[in-house]
């Protein structure tokens, strides 16, 4: 597929489409450290399926770039919820199927919570995926802890200065680490790779695990979003959520605490040697639960 891009809001947005043009939408979105490449076997069964897919890829990484320079490169969780929705209105898309994992199921997960008549259905891999930043001080299980690792090596100046200087070196780790049973190869990796050679991308990383944690501010074009988000609002449409039961980084946590947010109907599923990039991992499992959760929207 060949990449398209639109204006929408902040973001000159690169993106693929694929499927009919007057199918039923659903955009699938892409997390860290991924892109739009984790969708390439779940886009055609979707296609196949009459779907209208669209892959965006979000701020800081591969094609897509800020209208202007002033605008703060923020990674925080609101321009991510903000983004999908000014990609939705510039592609004339009123109400859509969202995917996503990791930063992409958050902005699904936001627009769903805040906007749920624009949202058809929702997959969430990790479930509710909206950070809660009042409690962010808040500590958790020594062992969940130590996956953190890597958000709080960013919250230092030399963690910035690390990812500049090898965000290859220290993204393939991450992979490794986050889904210990993919023996995804060198080609693969690379070719998600070159979307962190963006300008903007060790900006938006960097400012999206300080903003989590209340260390920095936010963007003030986005602050309502992010005052409404403080709610935790609830997610009210037809759902499913997924976990790998081989995720590195949330595995141990899991996602059992958060029924209570999903007032709409709700399905959790847990995809057996899966781990933290399941569009890419298991594509069969993540097509089949947007297949799932659009029959019932």
């Amino acid at each position: 597929m060949a990449t398209r891009w639109v204006e929408a809001g902040a973001l000159r947005v690169a993106y693929e489409e694929s499927g009919d043009p007057g199918g039923w939408p659903v955009l699938l979105m892409h997390g860290f450290p991924y892109d739009g490449r984790a969708y390439d076997a779940v886009a055609p069964v979707l296609a196949a399926a009459g779907a209208r897919v669209v892959v965006p890829w979000l701020r800081g990484y591969g094609g897509t770039r800020f209208r202007s320079e002033a605008t703060p490169r923020s990674g925080e969780q609101a321009a991510l919820g903000q983004d999908l929705m000014d990609l939705m209105d510039a592609l004339g898309i009123g109400r859509a199927v969202l995917a996503g994992h990791d930063w992409g199921g958050r902005a699904a997960c936001i627009v769903t919570a805040l906007w749920p008549e624009r949202v058809a259905g929702l997959v969430s891999q990790n479930g509710y995926n909206l950070q809660d930043i009042a409690r962010a001080q808040e500590p958790v299980a020594p062992e969940d802890e130590r996956k953190l690792w890597y958000q709080y090596l960013f919250h230092a100046e030399r963690g910035r200065a690390g990812l500049e200087r090898d965000r290859r070196g220290l993204c393939r780790l991450l992979w490794r680490l986050w889904s210990p049973e993919w023996a995804f190869d060198e080609a693969t990796f690379e070719r998600t790779a070159a979307s962190f050679d963006n300008p903007d991308f060790v900006a938006v990383v960097i400012h999206s695990y300080r903003h989590r944690f209340g260390l920095v501010p936010g963007d003030p074009a986005v602050a309502a979003v992010e005052r409404r988000l403080a709610a935790q609002p609830p997610i009210p449409v037809p759902t499913v959520t997924l976990d790998g039961d081989a995720d590195g980084v949330l595995a141990g946590r899991g996602t059992a605490g958060h029924a209570r947010h999903f007032t709409g109907p709700h399905e959790h599923r847990v995809v057996r040697g899966g781990g933290h990039n399941l569009p890419q991992e298991k594509p069969e499992e993540f097509a089949r639960a947007v297949l799932d959760v659009r029959a019932r929207g």
